[in-house]
This record gives structure tokens, C-alpha cells and sequence, in this order.
């Protein structure tokens, strides 16, 4: 049985903006988002079908999946932001040489998350490819929210400006993907997140979390610790991850169904 197509909506740059040294704000306009009528996830993602001339495979489209922020659908606005590395991969150089009226389809929306209000405190977690979520996740919480925001990012200055709650402590770990206390994976790369997470103070009550980012840091070296360690039900934690060291988008989702595979078995 095929799986009903996603919606497409064709989407139009009409500006760009530098957040930081390696992520770029590219804002769109749609003739038509009511796609975004019923989204009211806060890690909404999108699947962006970039055009063929964008990459080296001339013979197809390169399809890369982006949290959508900010949509309106009155206005027919949206924004998207890119983590870029210099000439690496599709996605980030094409945000990086973007210009108004540039074009680009979009599949979706998708999503699962939003920060329950009913929670007793949250805790959101990831690196700058989650960054977007994480920001969309504070600003939806109710003023009255406590918990913990922990990014991790790969040097000073990569910092940015966010809107939370005053009783959620938002850190920023400043690591370059390094430090001596990391604990590691199995491949021996440090996981400086993972250690941030299982010092962090446990707080009274129910927790919500959101944990993003680098595969074996989130599955691998959080979701033991929130699940087994620390009992939080499966209901109440949102983790997956969005890239997998040494992967490209398309070997990495062969590595999720793996993963899937192997835990259902």
C-alpha cells in the first residue's frame, strides 16, 4: 500500500540573514501555505526538493529535510534556518548563495513534538541542527516553565539570541565538538552533550523532553540515560536524530531503519 504524497508547496526566497558563523536565516513567501493550517508542532519539518543543477547528481533532485519556522499562513511567510559547512554537501551551499526570488518546493509538513504545558519542566537538548526546534520549543512554552536548554556548539561566537521562559536555564556548551569529561561513543568520539545532560540537576515532577541532534549522542548516549537511567515513560520524550557522523542524509535513513529493525526485533 503506497503512502499518500505529502502536500507541495512552492516556496519563493525573499530574504537572507547571517545568525551566526555557520547558520544562515533564508525567509520564503508561498502563494499558498494551508499545508501549515493544522501544523501545530514546534519541530515541524518540511522535505525541500532542491533542483538538480544545485548538485552533482544531474539526473535527479536532492531531497534534505529543515524545521520550518514562523509560519503564516495569512501571510504566506515562512523561514527556514541552514547549518552550513562551506562547499559541503547541498543543502547549506545553496542557502549560503541564496538571493530574492530564488525557487524551491517543499514537501509536508511533518512533526511530532510540542512542549506539553501540563508538564512539570522540560528539558530540550541538541546541537545547532536543533537549534531551530529548540527555539521554536521555547518560545511555545508558557511563561511560568521551568527546565533546561542545552545546545551544544562548536565554538565561541556561534551563540544566538533566544526567547524563553526565565525559570528555564538555557546553556550554551562551547565545545568544539570536545572536552576532557566527555563520555564517548563507540568509536571513541567525545559526547560533550551526553555529559552536560546527566549533570544536569533532576528536577521534582514530570518532565517533557526534546533531545536532537547527532544520532549516537541522542540514541546512543541520552535516550539510555532519560529511558532506563532515569525512567522518564517513552510518552514523554521526543528523540531522534537528525544527522549521523559519516553519513550522508540518504545512508543515514538506511542506518534509522536499521535501528528500527533491530529494536522491534
Amino acid at each position: 500500500m503506497s503512502r499518500p504524497a505529502k502536500p507541495e508547496t512552492a516556496l519563493v526566497v525573499t530574504a537572507t540573514e547571517r545568525l551566526g558563523p555557520t547558520m544562515i536565516r533564508v525567509s520564503f513567501r508561498s502563494e499558498d501555505l494551508g499545508a501549515f493550517s493544522s501544523s501545530i508542532f514546534t519541530d515541524r519539518y518540511v522535505k525541500l526538493v532542491f533542483p538538480p543543477e544545485s548538485s552533482s547528481q544531474q539526473d535527479s533532485p536532492v531531497v534534505r529535510t529543515y524545521t520550518a519556522l514562523n509560519p503564516s499562513v495569512e501571510a504566506g511567510t515562512l523561514d527556514i534556518d541552514f547549518v552550513i559547512h562551506g562547499t559541503e554537501g547541498y543543502a547549506g551551499p545553496w542557502a549560503a548563495a541564496a538571493k530574492p526570488g530564488d525557487t524551491l518546493t517543499a514537501l509536508g509538513p511533518g512533526g511530532a513534538y510540542a512542549p506539553d504545558p501540563d508538564a512539570d519542566w522540560h528539558l530540550l537538548a541538541g546541537d545547532e541542527t536543533a537549534l531551530p526546534a529548540i527555539r521554536a520549543a521555547l518560545a511555545a512554552l508558557p511563561a511560568d516553565a521551568r527546565g533546561y536548554a542545552v545546545i551544544d556548539v562548536p565554538a565561541l561566537g556561534h551563540e544566538q539570541p533566544l526567547d524563553h521562559p526565565a525559570g528555564v536555564e538555557v546553556t550554551w556548551l562551547v565545545t568544539g565538538g570536545h572536552t576532557h569529561h566527555a563520555a564517548e561513543d563507540a568509536e571513541g568520539h567525545e559526547q560533550p552533550l551526553v555529559t552536560a545532560v546527566r549533570e544536569l540537576k533532576w528536577l521534582d515532577g514530570r518532565v517533557h523532553a526534546f533531545v536532537h541532534g547527532e544520532a549516537a549522542v541522542t540514541m546512543h548516549g541520552i535516550r539510555p540515560y532519560l529511558l532506563k537511567e532515569r525512567g522518564v515513560p517513552k510518552a514523554d520524550v521526543s528523540i531522534s536524530g537528525y544527522w549521523r557522523r559519516g553519513r550522508t542524509e540518504e545512508t543515514f535513513r538506511e542506518w534509522k531503519r536499521e535501528l528500527a529493525a533491530a529494536e522491534s526485533a
